[in-house]
């Protein structure tokens, strides 16, 4: 079987190097789980992705769905780099499968820690009141 390897940044790179201030525009929306959590994703359907913190990820999907992947041990590096890979040989990315931290240096992506992915859970926001 062939693999494939996937690069999906978490948010576009929008300038070289620099510090990036967190706020409370930055943290993450208040949601509510919906449903039971499920072991997979269709991959084709991920829009994008956004790291939540370090063991928290966030898909979004076609159609509007959101799923956040808590993962079962923190990930060294994750909310840092802010961007992951991942390899599989199917159109599924599953609770059972491992992403890899990516790393930039020197305008060269590698791969670093390894982290197992938990459940995918649908999500919706809370309305503000």
């Amino acid at each position: 079987m062939r693999k494939m390897l996937l690069i999906i940044p978490a948010i576009a790179l929008l300038s070289g190097g620099g510090a990036v201030a967190i706020s409370s525009k930055n943290a993450p929306e208040p949601v509510r789980a919906v449903g039971e959590p499920k072991n997979c994703v269709t991959i084709s359907q991920i829009r994008s992705t956004k790291v939540i913190d370090s063991r928290t990820i966030e898909f979004r999907m076609l159609g509007g769905k959101t799923y956040r992947n808590a993962l079962p041990q923190s990930c060294p590096g994750l909310k840092f780099e802010d961007r992951f890979s991942y390899r599989t040989s199917l159109n599924q990315l599953c609770s059972v499968d491992i992403v890899r931290v990516l790393h930039d240096q020197g305008g060269q992506l590698y791969e670093g820690a390894g982290c197992g992915l938990g459940k995918f859970q649908m999500v919706e926001k809370i309305a503000a009141n």
